[in-house]
């Protein structure tokens, strides 16, 4: 999924303006303008659009961990050069508090069946055999299952 998209609907998700997202940037000691922010929330298609890196998104995802857990001891944590799904859904689990449950709960509102091992391959290392891909659509239904949590009564099904 492109990070500007991921970053949309964590928007929406949780109702946040962009003065929000700016802050939660400054929780792991970056600096983001909020005309940055407005920047990748546009569409592709607008002529101000600007694609947002994945250290970006990565500094983006730990903030939204600072603010929802608090803040640790120690230094900021340091954002990944690189991101892919099965980190963007660590951190999310992360940020959330999520159990195994919680996250399998999240996906049965969208249809989405999935057992515990199923579920535990997505955060195993890599070089395990048991390791398991995180696909677009896996982390789309992740996605719309945390809207309908968090903003079910703006649901039109």
């Amino acid at each position: 999924m492109q990070n500007n998209v991921i970053l949309r609907q964590i928007r929406y998700i949780f109702d946040f303006k962009d003065a929000k997202i700016a802050e939660l940037f400054t929780l792991v000691e970056q600096k983001v303008t909020i005309e940055e922010v407005s920047k990748w929330l546009k569409k592709d298609d607008h002529p101000s659009y600007q694609a947002m890196e994945d250290e970006e998104l990565a500094n983006f995802l730990n903030g939204l961990i600072v603010f929802k857990r608090g803040k640790r001891e120690g230094p900021a944590p340091i954002a990944e050069k690189r991101l892919n799904n099965n980190l963007i859904l660590r951190k999310l689990k992360i940020a959330l508090n999520f159990k195994d449950f919680d996250i399998i709960d999240t996906l049965a509102l969208v249809k989405l069946n999935i057992s515990k091992h199923e579920l535990s391959a997505f955060f195993r290392n890599p070089k395990q055999d048991q390791y398991r891909v995180c696909k677009d659509q896996f982390l789309r239904n992740f996605l719309f299952g945390l809207q309908k949590k968090y903003r079910p009564s703006e649901d039109k099904a």
